[in-house]
């Protein structure tokens, strides 16, 4: 069932201007902003937290430029692509249940998940059942240059496990553990929480933590990646993205200089 576009109603909020060209509709602004993506913008319309021009949004609601949007009372801002790029980088909290696949077939895929105007692929991936920081760029041509560069690159998460954490669980982590045939590379491991500690990887392999931990009779009850190199999860809730900083992409591939 559709939405009923509050285009067609004298009162819906934002402007009615008939040139679609200067109009969107509210989520797929909210969405391009880079606050949260436009699953998320839905759910905040539907929570009656958005507004335009004063008064409370609707699914169908478009917005021109000039009107004033805001979310839970805080002005929204627009994140541009940056100046001087040809193609957008940027980083995203993936909540859990999304996948990081460009088949747009496949029910909660990354792509439409994030609902940008450009194209997007993600640079890596995050399985479905972890969170945190992943990496998106509208550059086909630069993911593989990225991704030879990976095992260069390190990559911090945050782990929660089904039963308390060892000195020995966290040498044997960090020693390496045979995973798909082969063994894990030596590894960074710390304590944060009797069922929770931090692990620091050069490697990509896939589910390489839960696999990991499972040797030692583990399981993994979440897990969440917050750094990529020099590249932090900061302050993003699930479900926004930044665009990434020059500072950031010259730290990912030194050698480049045009983005």
């Amino acid at each position: 069932m559709h939405a009923e576009d509050d285009r067609l109603h004298d009162d819906a909020p934002g402007r009615h201007d008939d040139a679609a060209a200067r109009t969107q509709r509210i989520n797929k602004h909210i969405a391009e902003s880079g606050y949260c993506s436009r699953r998320e913008a839905d759910r905040l319309i539907a929570e009656k937290r958005v507004t335009i021009n004063g008064r409370a949004a609707g699914v169908g609601s478009v917005v021109g430029e000039g009107d004033d949007v805001r979310i839970d009372g805080q002005t929204l801002r627009k994140r541009e692509t940056r100046a001087g790029r040809k193609h957008v980088y940027i980083a995203l909290n993936k909540p859990v249940g999304i996948v990081c696949t460009t088949d747009t077939g496949e029910k909660g895929n990354i792509v439409d998940f994030v609902g940008h105007e450009q194209r997007i692929f993600p640079i890596g991936r995050l399985d479905k059942d972890s969170e945190g920081l992943i990496l998106l760029t509208s550059n086909g041509d630069i993911v593989n240059d990225i991704l030879r560069a990976e095992n260069r690159h390190e990559k911090e998460y945050l782990v929660a496990v089904n039963r308390a954490v060892t000195d020995e669980f966290l040498r044997g982590m960090a020693r390496g553990v045979r995973v798909h045939g082969q063994m894990t590379l030596p590894c960074r491991t710390g304590r944060l929480a009797k069922f929770g500690f931090r692990i620091v990887l050069t490697q990509g392999l896939n589910r390489q933590i839960r696999l990991m931990a499972a040797a030692f009779d583990y399981r993994v009850t979440q897990l969440r990646r917050v750094r990529i190199d020099n590249i932090k999860l900061g302050a993003l809730k699930p479900g926004q993205w930044r665009n990434l900083t020059d500072q950031e992409l010259r730290g990912l591939l030194p050698q480049r200089t045009q983005w």
